[in-house]
């Protein structure tokens, strides 16, 4: 097992799940155990100006240029693992010159290139792989090892030459929270690039604008023996408001630069019922109309049944292009970067936000780099080896000033 590989693996077997669920920041303590184990390590391989955020979970440290150059770059992953399946990634295993056929994960779960067509591109390779309980944690335990990884190759390589490289690690991405105290002017660079896509070659500078909705309806209850023309059923008024929402825009029918809305809960009874959407386009007007659309539709159930819907909307974060263009060097410089790693780059639109969208609006343009990794959020995620070790051949070569 190669260094790289080993590092994930060490990274992986600790569980840092984060919490939809928690009022704390970070949202679980269990994410402290990974920072302390980033903030050792860099103190140990020469990082300089290592910190820890003891209070939000942050680990920051730098790499100071070893060549006459005013540039200065960042890297930053998260170290936090999505809410859903377990974070316990104990059980990983490599698949050794993976042979193109189905993975057993489990007795119930396998791996399927029927289903995940991707999987025969890395016919001859090594897999690594879940037990088909936990996730994986490559989202994103591959960023946060790839910038390790690219962190001590610099360091222990004086003939590269970079200018200065910022190092950050984050919690609480999955939960939309990664960039909430993130000390952008103590991290001293202009830019940076977050470490947290999926297939090798990607390059993203593009993502959804966000938002959600929150939506509550209250009812009224009475005997149905005596109900017609009194009863105000939520639940059903619940179900109404959803069929007034364009069936074409939900999640399972759109891809590319469709964007959504995307019912992620329902519950209720007659008496009330409670509502949530996440709310998705590329395209700011887009978005806008999508969000007054949701208005619309509140009105009319509102019209109907005299105000029983109550309608919140909270954005959560925009898209990172216009922030980002001013600044395409960085983009020139990903795919210069894989193409001399043997690379195919590929630019494409996030189906989804990372910190680096919110980093931007903060005054860090940070376009999102590839990290390897397949199913993000899955039982089924895996990675592998050869795109996580090639990866930090990609790092390296974008710090390396030319």
């Amino acid at each position: 097992m190669s260094k790289v590989t080993e590092r994930f693996f060490r990274y992986i077997s600790v569980d840092t799940q984060s919490s939809e669920e928690s009022d704390t920041f970070p949202s679980t303590d269990k994410q402290f155990r990974l920072c302390r184990m980033l903030a050792d390590e860099m103190k140990e391989m020469g990082v300089s100006n290592v910190r820890m955020d003891e209070e939000h979970c942050y680990v920051y440290g730098e790499i100071p240029a070893n060549t006459d150059t005013d540039r200065t770059l960042g890297f930053i992953s998260h170290m936090d693992t999505a809410p859903g399946p377990s974070g316990d990634a104990s059980n990983a295993r490599i698949v050794e010159n993976y042979d193109g056929s189905v993975i057993r994960l489990n007795d119930e779960v396998c791996l399927d290139p029927a289903e995940f067509p991707d999987m025969k591109k890395y016919v001859g390779q090594d897999l690594i792989v879940t037990d088909g309980v936990s996730l994986l944690g490559a989202d994103d335990k591959a960023g946060v090892t790839e910038i390790m990884s690219m962190a001590e190759r610099l360091l222990n390589d004086p003939s590269i030459r970079h200018g200065k490289i910022a190092l950050g690690f984050t919690p609480d991405e999955e939960i939309g929270c990664g960039t909430d105290h993130f000390d952008v002017p103590g991290f001293g660079v202009e830019c940076a690039y977050t470490v947290d896509g999926g297939p090798i070659g990607e390059i993203e500078y593009e993502n959804f604008n966000a938002a959600t909705a929150f939506i509550t309806i209250t009812g009224k209850e009475i005997h149905p023996g005596e109900a017609k023309g009194k009863m105000i059923n939520a639940a059903r008024i619940a179900g109404e408001f959803d069929s007034i929402l364009p069936q074409e825009m939900r999640p399972e029918y759109t891809e590319g630069y469709d964007g959504f809305f995307h019912l992620t809960k329902l519950v209720g009874g007659v008496t009330s019922a409670e509502m949530q959407y996440l709310v998705r386009d590329h395209d700011a007007a887009l978005f806008q109309k999508k969000k007054d659309l949701l208005k619309i539709a509140a009105d009319l159930i509102n019209a109907k049944y005299g105000n029983v819907l109550k309608l919140e909307i909270k954005d959560a974060y925009r898209n990172m292009r216009e922030l980002v263009e001013p600044h395409m060097y960085l983009i020139d410089d990903a795919k210069a970067a894989f193409k001399a790693c043997g690379v195919e780059p590929r630019v494409i639109a996030i189906r989804g936000g990372t910190d680096g969208a919110q980093l931007s609006y903060k005054g860090l343009p940070c376009p999102n780099l590839s990290t390897g990794g397949h199913n993000f959020h899955s039982n089924q995620e895996y990675i592998p080896v050869q795109s996580l070790e090639k990866m930090v051949d990609v790092l390296v070569e974008i710090a390396r000033v030319k």
